[in-house]
């Protein structure tokens, strides 16, 4: 990413947190923003996946929980 295209924000992390991040960035030879960068994108990436599988799954017949444990019941499961 150029210089030219990022954006500034600024994050307040409890010190515990800021102390073990500025300790990686130094164990990876990253810095805190690529590993913050990273985070994200990851968090963002699980958020589409879960996205696409409610998507997915919005096609599927509604059960109503009461039926369910009536059939439950009804099949000796409990």
């Amino acid at each position: 990413m150029t210089e030219s295209t990022q954006k500034r924000a600024t994050v307040y992390f409890d010190p515990y947190l800021h102390r073990a991040l500025r300790l990686k960035a130094a164990e990876t030879d990253s810095s805190v923003s690529e590993l913050v960068n990273d985070a994200v994108r990851e968090a963002l990436a699980e958020d589409a996946d879960d996205l696409a599988a409610f998507e997915d799954r919005s096609k599927e017949p509604e059960l109503i929980f009461e039926d369910v444990v009536k059939d439950l019941k009804r099949r000796g499961k409990i």
